[in-house]
């Protein structure tokens, strides 16, 4: 069988788009799928990540996406394309029927049923990868792995007959997660305080959110003994400035950059401070508590979600680090803040999703 995926990054879109894209390929992969990936070169593109594994097409260059969505309507998203959705759905027909795929798997906030269409006819099925419900697909299948979603949300968004999977069961993380998670969840069993403070913000940080974040830990009382982590992305534009800032926190500060050893860090983590964006869901894998920042409109509800479920602890956007984050970090050194709001985030995701996802390929080809 042959799948190809339509998804992009940039320093606008991110980065999580095109990861949890590679966790599904990686697992269908192994089970002899041919996976294709067709991208644009966007400033902060993932081409060359994709291409480390897959085969990547690349369509042609236009304009930087600008990150303009605040309402959530398919039209505020429509300039993450960078050209109009009629030619980027031409130019995307011309690869796919060279292709031939039996499945393309979209993940893309600026395409809905118009572009879908379109396309339907150089690929056998069409899967979609959603965050938002709020626009029609014509699709056979459908992922959208927030918490608190129902399929109820998609029920006028989709055709009938079309498979909708919701939920954090459905995560689609790499298989590491869960192989870390036995370990991970019984550490923190038997550990209190914050000792190692993990700080990511996902690939790109486009706004520099860890740098405000590492000024305001300055402040925080972390004590000398605190060891903090910094990950940053490939695509992260920030790397010298974050560096410079961590060089003055009082306590042991560490930069590391494109890190390929994400389960092991965050199992080694007591406390992260990370985007409400794909990652919320690799924290709760391995039951790592999580201090929340949103730096998009769509990762608001998300983070709602798991601020209620008590699986994390939102306190809004970047405007929000300096007055918020000391007080934060007070209240998760509360004793048993850290080991009941981990054992809240393990019961939302077991890392099993995308197995659960590729199960349902090929039921849904019948």
């Amino acid at each position: 069988m042959k799948v190809a995926f339509k998804v992009d990054a940039s320093l606008h879109i991110g980065s999580g788009h095109v990861m949890r894209c590679l966790a599904l390929a990686d697992a269908l992969q192994a089970t002899d799928v041919q996976c294709t990936f067709v991208c644009r070169p966007y400033p902060g593109n993932m081409l060359k990540t994709i291409r480390a594994k897959y085969s990547c097409i690349e369509l042609s260059a236009v304009l930087d996406p600008q990150n303009t969505a605040s309402q959530g309507s398919i039209a505020d998203y429509a300039d993450w394309l960078g050209c109009s959705w009629q030619s980027d759905a031409s130019e995307t027909c011309e690869v796919l029927r060279d292709l031939q795929p039996d499945w393309l798997i979209v993940d893309h906030y600026a395409l809905d049923s118009r572009w879908e269409e379109r396309v339907q006819a150089t690929c056998g099925r069409v899967m979609v990868i959603d965050d938002l419900a709020n626009r029609n697909h014509q699709c056979q299948l459908l992922l959208d792995q927030n918490l608190g979603r129902k399929p109820a949300d998609y029920l006028q968004l989709v055709p009938p007959g079309c498979i909708t999977l919701v939920g954090p069961q459905f995560a689609l993380l790499r298989p590491e997660f869960a192989t870390a998670r036995h370990a991970s969840l019984l550490r923190r069993s038997r550990t209190a305080g914050l000792g190692h403070l993990l700080v990511s913000m996902g690939g790109a940080d486009a706004d520099n959110a860890t740098g405000l974040i590492l000024r305001s830990l300055g402040s925080a009382g972390l004590g000398d003994r605190c060891v903090v982590t910094v990950v940053l992305g490939q695509q992260n534009p920030w790397h010298e400035n974050v560096a410079a800032v961590a060089a003055t926190l009082p306590c042991e500060t560490r930069v590391l950059v494109n890190s390929l050893s994400m389960a092991s860090l965050m199992s080694e983590a007591d406390l992260a401070i990370g985007a409400a964006g794909a990652t919320a869901w690799e924290r709760c894998c391995l039951g790592l508590p999580t201090i929340l920042l949103t730096v998009a409109a769509n990762q608001v509800p998300g983070a709602r979600a798991l601020h209620d479920a008590g699986a994390g602890l939102h306190i809004g956007g970047p405007e929000c680090i300096a007055e918020g984050l000391p007080e934060a970090i007070g209240w998760m050194r509360r004793p048993g803040a850290l080991q009941g709001m981990g054992a809240n985030a393990a019961a939302i995701c077991d890392g099993l999703g995308t197995s659960r996802i590729v199960d349902h390929i090929p039921r849904a080809t019948a």
